[in-house]
């Protein structure tokens, strides 16, 4: 089994930054025959690194850092007034794990989400074989958030269990139910899930301050950020 001493990065040339216009990006990814257990990817992502299918990956970007690793302290958190609304909003949804693997059901949700949402993205066209390189390969101790209205799916978050917490990978739902916030809604389940296995933290992926579409990561407090190596509480105000 690998560790951390014996990892071996790689980097992928400079290319076309998926978040910030006319910006180049690196991306630094452990090598792909690696043996990763739970206890090196908990230690991986609390060096700033997350996990998409089999690949372990961060930026390294030589003349930029706009993205921030950053996570919830769980223990500390209380809803503000929206965040409540939205929960009174969905209690009627019916939440279920289950583990993360390919279902017929899950990839029209996918893809029904990803082309009316994301037809500017470098997730577009959706596949069966994008959804399962994405959510489903490299699973570990990984799960899906089921979201149901009367025994329907509206929606999924794909979650991976850490050591020192839980780790939010993805969500998508039904456009036509838009306005339940179920994005919000599945962050605000994942924190009470992590509580509920007395965890301290939902590590919520990259942070970018000038991406408008990761706006809603700073709105679930006391968020920190990983800074210089040091997890910081950081004050978006």
């Amino acid at each position: 089994m690998s560790s951390l001493r014996t990892l071996v990065f790689f980097a992928t040339p400079a290319h076309d930054c998926s978040y910030l216009p006319d910006r180049e990006a690196t991306t630094m990814f452990v090598d792909p025959r690696a043996q990763i257990d739970k206890k090196l990817y908990s230690q991986l992502t609390s060096l700033g690194f997350r996990r998409s299918g089999s690949h372990y990956y961060r930026p390294h970007c030589e003349a930029c850092n706009a993205c921030i690793p950053v996570r919830l302290n769980v223990t500390d958190f209380q809803p503000d007034r929206s965040q409540r609304r939205v929960l009174k909003k969905n209690s009627d949804v019916e939440c279920r794990l289950v583990p993360a693997v390919f279902d017929e059901n899950y990839y029209r949700l996918y893809a029904n989400y990803v082309e009316l949402r994301h037809k500017d993205g470098d997730m577009y066209p959706p596949s069966r074989e994008q959804f399962t390189s994405f959510l489903v390969e490299g699973a570990m101790d990984s799960w899906f958030l089921e979201m149901r209205i009367d025994g329907a799916l509206i929606g999924l978050a794909a979650i991976d269990s850490l050591d020192d917490g839980l780790s939010a990978i993805y969500t998508v739902f039904d456009p036509t139910y838009e306005h339940r916030s179920l994005g919000t809604f599945a962050v605000l389940w994942q924190i009470e899930e992590t509580r509920r296995r007395n965890l301290p933290h939902l590590y919520l992926g990259y942070w970018i301050k000038q991406c408008r579409k990761m706006n809603y990561k700073t709105r679930f407090r006391p968020i920190e950020a990983l800074r210089s190596g040091q997890w910081q509480t950081i004050d978006i105000a």
